[in-house]
C-alpha cells in the first residue's frame, strides 16, 4: 500500500537529514586502509575498487570493525533515550527510530564502500535518487526482504562488470532494481508501527526501560547488520580474488538471504 511506502519514505527522509549520515567514500577508505597500508596502496584501492586490491580477509576485518562499532553506538544511545525524559536531556525531540536508521544508513554505506561500492554520493556530496533506492534495498537485505538480495546480487553483476566512479542511474531504474525498492518500502513501512509499539512498551516501565530498549536494539541491529556484510561479500567479492570462498571467520557473519547462492 502507498501508506506503507510512505512510511518508510518518510523514516528515510528523517534519518537522512540528520548531521554526519553521509558518508564519504575516499575519505573513509582512506582512514580504514591507512591503518594496514602504504599510501600507494591505499590510493590505487581507493582508485580501482577494493576487490582483488585489497586481501578479502582485511576486507572482512575491516567491515566487521565497522559493525562492532555502529552495534556499540547505537545500542548506548538506545539505551539512554529508552530511559524516560532520555529526549528532553539531550534538549531535542528527534525520534529514536529515526536515529536507528541513521545508524543503519552509515554502516550500510561503509560496508558497500569496504567491499567495492563506487561513491553513493553525486557531485554536490548529495544522496541522489539512486543513492537512496540503493540505500533502501541495502535496508531490505538487512531485514530479510526476499527481493532485495536478488537486486542486490544484480547490483553486483553490473559493477564488476567495470570501473565505475558513480552508480548508473539507468540500471537503477528498470526491472528488479526499482521493483526491489517498491517492495521493500512497503515491507520496512508496514514493520514500523509494530517497531513503535514495542518500544513504546519498554519505555512504559520506569528504570529498566532503557536496559530493555537497549537489548531489543541490539538483537536488532547487529543480526542485521552481519547479513548486510556477508551479502556484500558474496556478491562483490569473486572467487578467483578470494582466498576463501566464504566470510572469514572473525566476522561471525550469521546467515545470507536464502535468494543468495552460497559464496
Amino acid at each position: 500500500m502507498a501508506s506503507e511506502s510512505n512510511a518508510w519514505n518518510k523514516v528515510m527522509a528523517a534519518a537522512l537529514k540528520l548531521p554526519g549520515v553521509t558518508v564519504d567514500r575516499d575519505k573513509f577508505l582512506n582512514k580504514e586502509l591507512s591503518k594496514y597500508f602504504t599510501p600507494q596502496q591505499v590510493q590505487h584501492a581507493i582508485k580501482q575498487g577494493t576487490p582483488g586490491v585489497i586481501p578479502d580477509k582485511m576486507l572482512d576485518r575491516i567491515a566487521s570493525g565497522c559493525i562492532k562499532e555502529h552495534t556499540r553506538k547505537v545500542t548506548i544511545f538506545s539505551t539512554a533515550m529508552g530511559i524516560p525524559g532520555g529526549w528532553a536531556a539531550l534538549g531535542t525531540v528527534p525520534t529514536d527510530i529515526a536515529q536507528f536508521y541513521y545508524h543503519v544508513l552509515v554502516l550500510a554505506q561503509k560496508l558497500a564502500y569496504v567491499y567495492g561500492y563506487p561513491t553513493l554520493l553525486d557531485e554536490n556530496g548529495k544522496m541522489s535518487k539512486s543513492s537512496v533506492n540503493v540505500l533502501t534495498i541495502f535496508v531490505g537485505v538487512m531485514t530479510g526482504v526476499g527481493i532485495a538480495a536478488k537486486a542486490l546480487q544484480e547490483l553486483g553483476e553490473i559493477l564488476q562488470k567495470q570501473l565505475i566512479k558513480r552508480l548508473p542511474e539507468m540500471a537503477l531504474s528498470n526491472g528488479v532494481l526499482s521493483s526491489a525498492v517498491r517492495q521493500v518500502a512497503k515491507f520496512i513501512g508496514a514493520s514500523l508501527t509494530q517497531e513503535q509499539v514495542t518500544k513504546g512498551i519498554s519505555k512504559a516501565v520506569p528504570i529498566i526501560s532503557g536496559m530493555i530498549s537497549g537489548v531489543l536494539t541490539y538483537k536488532t541491529f547487529k543480526p542485521q547488520a552481519k547479513r548486510l556484510g556477508a551479502a556484500l561479500h558474496c556478491t562483490m567479492l569473486l572467487p578467483e580474488h578470494s582466498s576463501a570462498h566464504t566470510p572469514t571467520l572473525d566476522v561471525d557473519y550469521e546467515e545470507l538471504p536464502p535468494e543468495l547462492p552460497p559464496c
